[in-house]
């Protein structure tokens, strides 16, 4: 029997099924199989597990693991699950970054044309038109230019939009302003009318945007966060909403997803709630993806590039 290829992660046996159906079909060469539906001899022999939202643990029964695959951009919940330095790969994928960047201009039009305004005019009854305000008299602030950050970028740009950016190490984008250390993060954000939280979840973003860097926004500022709800602390938030530094957030990460009926993020009148779909993976373009990094691995026996494990991505 050839050596399967674990499956790990899908929610529920519908999403299981047009996963199992997708992948085969990118990769006719490979027999993919659910974990539950492995043995333990089948455990022994993985090399490979392509994942999804991983239970760590069912990753870590897998002994002779050589790789893991993600279908996902975040891996944080793998760094740090396993006692050996098992390689994880992210999925990079250029339809992943496209429909983020759409995503990211989508919503920045919604803040730059005053929609939460209009919306909470309309339950009112109210009839009063905003000043317009130009795309180049808006600073829209990337934090974290990765792939997504330079794709949502690009998109800005085109637009009209000044971009600045921030990142931890030293990145060159055209036609962003881009600043990297974190003595330089609170100048960047002075300049911001809207900032966009684009950085993985590592141990040094989790809860980077607090009060503080709140605080450093322009007054009325807005923020987008469509990175993992960690980085940005919720106290802080509802109190730079409250008290009018930040005039609005769509939020589409959550510290607990989904989120709670009974959160009061719900019903704040500065917050847009959405349900994790700024960048959701296209399963063929991203199957695509994994089979030529398979591929490239059966052939070669080196291994796809993996996430650099002290930065955490």
């Amino acid at each position: 029997m050839a050596e399967a290829i674990a499956l790990i992660g899908c929610k529920g046996r519908t999403q299981e099924a047009d996963h199992l159906a997708v992948l085969s079909t990118a990769m006719p060469e490979e027999r993919i199989v659910p974990f539950r539906l492995m043995d333990d001899a089948e455990h022994a022999a993985t090399q490979v597990a392509i994942v999804a939202n991983p239970d760590p643990a069912e990753v870590a029964a897998l002994p002779n693991l050589v790789w893991v695959q993600s279908l996902w951009a975040g891996v944080e919940q793998l760094v740090g699950a396993f006692d050996r330095p098992l390689p994880i790969v992210r999925l990079v994928d250029r339809e992943m970054a496209r429909t983020m960047a759409e995503a990211v201009l989508a919503w920045t039009y919604y803040l730059q044309r005053d929609m939460p305004a209009y919306a909470r005019q309309q339950r009112a009854g109210v009839w009063r038109p905003h000043l317009y305000r130009k795309p180049t008299d808006t600073t829209v602030g990337l934090l974290g230019l990765g792939a997504l950050g330079i794709a949502a970028a690009e998109r800005l740009l085109g637009a009209g939009f000044r971009v600045v950016g921030w990142s931890r190490s030293p990145k060159s984008v055209p036609g962003v302003d881009a600043e990297h250390g974190l003595e330089a993060l609170p100048a960047m954000l002075a300049r911001c009318d809207i900032l966009v939280c684009l950085v993985p979840l590592t141990p040094e973003t989790r809860g980077l945007v607090n009060a503080e860097r709140l605080a450093a926004l322009k007054p009325g500022a807005a923020l987008i966060n469509f990175a993992r709800g960690p980085i940005v602390v919720t106290a802080d938030l509802i109190a730079a909403l409250d008290s009018g530094q930040l005039a609005h957030a769509v939020l589409d990460v959550f510290e607990t997803e989904p989120l709670p009926a009974e959160d009061t993020l719900w019903a704040h009148p500065g917050v847009t709630v959405l349900p994790h779909v700024s960048g959701p993976t296209d399963l063929p373009s991203a199957a695509a993806t994994v089979a030529a990094n398979l591929r490239d691995f059966r052939r070669t026996g080196q291994l796809p590039r993996g996430i650099d494990r002290s930065r955490g991505y």
